[in-house]
């Protein structure tokens, strides 16, 4: 029988016991703390150079380079980060009103389309970051070469594909491993 809580009502909520983590759930959680931590580093660059400016008059060398470099990394580990979860924005107006084995293909046949697209895109930012090196496009003020800064974004491209590629794998194969989401929910 279960414990009574404090309140004296039984505890229903037992913890359920917990999946055993194996390497591909440690890369996932890899991958999003390293989008996490460029959201701190782009902020913290935006907000040091505004109060910089602000207050002392000083400009970082480059800020406004790196900002944008830095902007374009975070937004392609973002890209990686918010993929494997689904957490994207997304419009269900047919999702929400069809079965559940139509639930399944829907996602499986969107998570494809979106493998398909970030490869390619990937694919070119491969390129860019080649064509960039080859052309020594370097920052304003310092003349830093920008070539590492799309290395970097291209890493967070080719781990978007990575975990596309392992959400499609677990939409078709291991469906229970995105805890439930094909059940379905009462309309409050």
């Amino acid at each position: 029988m279960a414990e009574p809580s404090a309140d004296g009502a039984p505890d229903t909520g037992a913890a359920a016991p917990r999946r055993p983590r194996g390497p591909m759930n440690w890369l996932i959680d890899f991958i999003e703390l390293v989008a996490a931590t460029f959201v701190g580093i782009v902020a913290a660059d935006i907000f040091i150079s505004v109060m910089l400016r602000y207050f002392f008059s000083v400009q970082i060398p480059d800020a406004y380079d790196f900002g944008r470099l830095l902007l374009g990394i975070l937004i392609f580990w973002g890209i990686a980060a918010t993929s494997y979860r689904g957490t994207h924005i997304t419009v269900d107006l047919l999702y929400e009103n069809v079965g559940l084995r139509l639930r399944r293909f829907i996602d499986v046949f969107a998570t494809l389309v979106l493998l398909f697209v970030v490869t390619v895109q990937t694919y070119t930012l491969y390129d860019k970051v080649w064509t960039t090196r080859a052309d020594h496009v370097l920052t304003f003020d310092l003349r830093l070469p920008t070539w590492p800064f799309f290395l970097v974004a291209w890493l967070g491209d080719v781990s978007a594909v990575l975990l596309i590629a392992i959400r499609t794998w677990r939409l078709i194969f291991q469906p229970d491993e995105f805890g439930g989401q094909y059940q379905i929910k009462p309309v409050e």
